[in-house]
């Protein structure tokens, strides 16, 4: 069996972080998705705007958006890229708020981690901001559902019609 070199460490043994520079920028693009599962009376709340702490998904909307542009600063690995857009949009349920987040870029790297990042926090603040009226809340299913670009091409999800069940 031929021996890999993990990407992330140096020679010898020290964390480092993948040389990009050779590399062409290109268009990258990424969607990722999870779920905030809460109480039907929470959904509702959320849906009528009468979440008491103000307008919820205005607020995790604008949250995931500085996610996806600070990551590089919570992720030690993960290359600072310049964000040309992010969209953060959610689907309401009877008992969950399903987000989605898509980043786009022309740069050396990737983006999911961007994306994925933004999905997050947008949950994070979507509990946050509901918790005193439900502390049931759990945050499920954070995944990468679609990438575009890159060495490795497009990937997508084989079962992207389930999470929406």
């Amino acid at each position: 069996m031929a021996e890999r070199s993990l990407t992330h460490l140096d020679p010898f043994g020290g964390a480092r972080m993948v040389d990009v520079t050779p590399r062409e920028p290109t268009h990258r693009r990424a969607l990722a998705r999870c779920r905030v599962s809460m109480l039907p009376e929470t959904t509702t709340k959320v849906a009528n705007n009468a979440i008491t702490k103000g307008d919820v998904l205005a607020a995790a909307r604008i949250a995931g958006i500085q996610a996806a542009k600070r990551t590089a600063e919570m992720i030690p690995m993960c290359h600072p890229v310049l964000v040309g857009s992010v969209d953060v949009n959610f689907s309401i349920g009877d008992d969950y708020v399903e987000v989605e987040a898509q980043v786009e870029t022309v740069d050396r790297t990737g983006v999911e981690m961007e994306a994925m990042t933004a999905c997050t926090v947008a949950a994070l603040t979507v509990y946050d901001m509901c918790k005193s009226a439900d502390r049931t809340m759990t945050i499920d299913d954070v995944a990468l559902w679609e990438k575009a670009g890159g060495r490795s091409g497009p990937w997508r999800r084989a079962d992207l019609d389930s999470h929406s069940s």
